[in-house]
C-alpha cells in the first residue's frame, strides 16, 4: 500500500460509524481526507495524535477514492495554551474555520505554512492577539488572490506620507481622505506586517497605539466585518 508520511494540523472531526472518525487534514502537502478507523475506542493508538490545535506527524495510506486510511498519528507539539486564553482560543477556532473553507476552495500548500505561524504565535502570550490577527487576515486576503495594495491609493497614485487615508471597502483599496484615519504610521506598519514573519514583527516596540486601525483595515479588507 503506497503511503505518505507528512505533518498535519486537524482542521475538522467527524464521527463516522460506531468508533471511526473523518479527519480533514491541513498538510504541507496541501488538504488532505482520511478516515481514521477505531480511533474513538478507548484503546485507540490514534486518538493522541489527532488534537486540535497541533501539529502531527501522520502516515496515510491509500483508500477509496479521495478518502485516505490514517496508519499512524503522533502529536509533534500540542498549543495548550491556546486553551488557556478565551479571545485567543475564539480566534484559533477562527483561523481554522477559515483556512478550511478556504483551503476547500484553493488548495495551496502555503495554507499550513499560515496556520502552522498562527497557532504557535497564539500559544505565545507575549505576542499581542491584535497582531496576530492583522498578520493573518492580510495573509488569509493575499492567498485568496485579494492582496492589499500598499503602494498604490485606489486611484493608482503612490501612497504619500503628507495624506491620510481611510479604507475603502467598494474598491477595495485606500482612498486619500482629509478627515483620514490612516497615516502614514499606520501604511508603514501594515507594509511591515504583510511582509515579515510574527517572530520579526514582536521584536518592534512602539506600535501599541496604531495597531487597532491596522487590525480594523485588515478586518475589513479580508471582508469579515
Amino acid at each position: 500500500m503506497k503511503t505518505l508520511r507528512t505533518k498535519a494540523i486537524v482542521l475538522r472531526r467527524t464521527n463516522y460509524s460506531e468508533a471511526d472518525r473523518i479527519l480533514q487534514l491541513l498538510t504541507p502537502e496541501g488538504r488532505r481526507s482520511v478516515m481514521a478507523k477505531g480511533v474513538r475506542r478507548e484503546k485507540s493508538k490514534l486518538a493522541g495524535g489527532i488534537e486540535l490545535f497541533a501539529i502531527s506527524d501522520v502516515v496515510i495510506g491509500d483508500g477509496k477514492g479521495d478518502l485516505g486510511i490514517l496508519t499512524s498519528a503522533q502529536l509533534i507539539i500540542f498549543y495548550r495554551h491556546i486553551l488557556e486564553d478565551y479571545d485567543r482560543l475564539q480566534f484559533g477556532y477562527r483561523a481554522v474555520k477559515l483556512v478550511s473553507k478556504a483551503s476547500d476552495a484553493v488548495d495551496e500548500p502555503e495554507w499550513f505554512d499560515l496556520l502552522a505561524e498562527v497557532l504557535a504565535a497564539l500559544d505565545a502570550i507575549t505576542i499581542p492577539s491584535e497582531l496576530i490577527e492583522t498578520w493573518f487576515l492580510l495573509r488569509y486576503s493575499a492567498l485568496l488572490g485579494r492582496e492589499l495594495n500598499l503602494e498604490l491609493d485606489i486611484d493608482g497614485a503612490p501612497l504619500s506620507a503628507e495624506l491620510k487615508y481611510r479604507y475603502d471597502s467598494g474598491e477595495e483599496g485606500l482612498r486619500p481622505l482629509l478627515s483620514g484615519e490612516i497615516t502614514s504610521d499606520h501604511i508603514k506598519l501594515l507594509r511591515l506586517i504583510a511582509t515579515r514573519s510574527l517572530k520579526v514583527l514582536v521584536q518592534i516596540g512602539g506600535i501599541g497605539e496604531i495597531l487597532p486601525e491596522c487590525l480594523r483595515v485588515a478586518r475589513e479588507h479580508s471582508a469579515l466585518e
